[in-house]
């Protein structure tokens, strides 16, 4: 069962940061990059999101925010479910595609399809996970939309080799690519 709700009281908020201010100080945080892709049968919508995390594995549930801003947004919120593309190094064109304000993201016809549920989805994003719109929570100029995921798509290593396989992160306005070579210590695999 999906959940609106407003999360928070805007006009119960200290005075805060300026935007600038605010943008500046998560300027040197680094996101991860994904594309969420909907259709709530007016045509397919995408958007590029650093925004996305996973909250919980029991129940699978994951968060992004789409901001009121984005043309895609009203699309997102009406549909009951989305198609999460967590990005490889080799999708930055995919992610600048989709956060290029105007640009026809599906002009490409060879470049995505749709799920047999209906939902569009790039064939190129390494991973791509399908869930239904759990709850979405108005804060500020952004809605938080939880997702419910049901299905995950894994490109097999041999189907993604090099820059693919390596996560596309999005740092202090510029897109850059993890590798064993920025780890700094060894983790367990």
């Amino acid at each position: 069962m999906r959940q609106d709700v407003a999360l928070i009281d805007e006009a119960s908020l200290e005075p805060g940061l300026s935007a600038d201010g605010f943008r500046e100080a998560f300027r040197n945080h680094a996101g991860g990059v994904a594309v969420v892709t909907a259709d709530a049968g007016r045509g397919p919508v995408a958007l590029t999101a650093t925004s996305v995390i996973s909250v919980s594995a029991t129940p699978p549930l994951l968060v992004f925010s789409v901001s009121a801003l984005s043309s895609a947004t009203p699309t997102i919120l009406e549909s009951s479910s989305v198609v999460v593309h967590l990005l490889g190094a080799g999708q930055v064109d995919l992610a600048r595609l989709c956060a290029t304000s105007g640009a026809d993201r599906f002009a490409d016809t060879a470049a995505w399809t749709r799920l047999a549920t209906g939902e569009p989805y790039f064939v190129a994003a390494p991973v791509r996970i399908r869930g239904t719109i759990a709850a979405t929570f108005a804060a500020g100029a952004s809605t938080l939309v939880v997702v419910n995921a049901t299905h995950a798509h894994h490109a097999s290593a041999d189907a993604a080799p090099g820059d693919a396989s390596r996560p596309l992160i999005y740092h202090n306005r510029t897109w850059h690519q993890l590798s064993e070579l920025s780890e700094l210590v060894p983790g367990t695999r």
